[in-house]
């Protein structure tokens, strides 16, 4: 049996969620699956991974297949790092202690990046409502300024018709 790696959709429509699964290559893309290995959700920014690690491993190192987007998933996540540092630990290049802190300082180096992806998408969203809160000031204090005038000019009108009927009747006088 040839096992692939491989997204299965969930979700509602225009919000596609994902499970990465390993099926049979001639399963149906929603169809019966042998093991879900996480979910995917390229709707957040960055797109949300949740993995069961070990089991992946498994996977890739007894021979499934992963799709384009499977495989781009689990070398995000550092499944394909992992399996080339247990190769370098077969072949005797090093001893399982520096595959796995060296894994752990790329896994650093990751997650890092990722903060900093978050961090910047915190900033500009931060930026954006500053930036449309001083508009609508602007926009208010312009209203605010129409508003005085119009309430100026009618006072003013208010105060020369007043002042018309006294000074006829001082007129009169």
């Amino acid at each position: 049996m040839a096992t692939k790696i491989r997204l299965q959709r969930g979700g509602h429509k225009g919000y596609a969620v994902y499970r990465i699964v390993v099926a049979d290559s001639r399963a149906p893309r929603d169809g019966r699956f042998t093991e879900k290995l996480g979910t995917y959700n390229p709707n957040t920014n960055p797109a949300t991974v949740d993995l069961n690690f070990d089991r992946a491993l498994y996977w890739v190192e007894v021979g499934a297949q992963p799709t384009d987007t499977a495989r781009n998933i689990l070398k995000s996540e550092g499944v394909y790092m992992m399996k080339h540092l247990r190769g370098g630990v077969k072949k005797g290049a090093f001893d399982e202690a520096a595959a796995q802190s060296k894994f752990d300082a790329w896994k650093q180096a990751k997650v890092k990046g990722f903060d900093a992806v978050r961090e910047g998408v915190a900033k500009a969203k931060k930026e954006a409502a500053a930036k449309a809160l001083e508009a609508e000031k602007k926009v208010n204090e312009a209203i605010a300024k129409k508003v005085a005038d119009k309430k100026a000019e009618a006072s003013a009108a208010a105060a020369e018709a007043e002042a018309a009927p006294a000074e006829d009747t001082a007129a009169e006088a």
